[in-house]
C-alpha cells in the first residue's frame, strides 16, 4: 500500500448524483470531478517548532476538498485512481 509523506492525504474520489434536484440527468461529459473523497491514508503530519503535529482526518473519514486545489495530484496506485493532497485543501469532514 502507499504511504503520504508529512501532511499529505490520499483520497479516492466519491462520484456525485448524476440528478439534479429537478429530476433532470446530467451527462458525463457535463460532470464535473467530484469533491467529495474517502481518505484512504494520511502522512504522520508536519514538523513545527521541532514537535509533529498529527492530521485531524483519519482514514475512512468522508471529506470535502477544494475543487481547485493547487496540490492535488491525481495518481493510479494497482490500477485505481486516487488523489493526493495536502490537508490544508481539505475544507471538512463530513459527519
Amino acid at each position: 500500500m502507499f504511504k503520504p509523506l508529512n501532511n499529505y492525504v490520499l483520497l479516492e474520489r466519491l462520484e456525485e448524483e448524476n440528478k439534479t434536484a429537478g429530476g433532470i440527468i446530467i451527462p458525463d461529459t457535463a460532470k464535473e470531478k467530484p469533491s467529495r473523497g474517502r481518505v484512504i491514508a494520511t502522512g504522520d503530519g508536519v514538523i513545527e517548532n521541532g514537535a509533529r503535529v498529527a492530521l485531524t482526518v483519519r482514514p475512512g473519514d468522508i471529506v470535502l476538498f477544494a475543487k481547485w486545489a493547487s496540490s492535488a495530484n491525481d495518481v493510479k496506485i494497482a490500477g485505481q485512481e486516487y488523489v493526493l493532497i495536502k490537508e490544508s485543501d481539505i475544507l471538512g469532514i463530513l459527519e
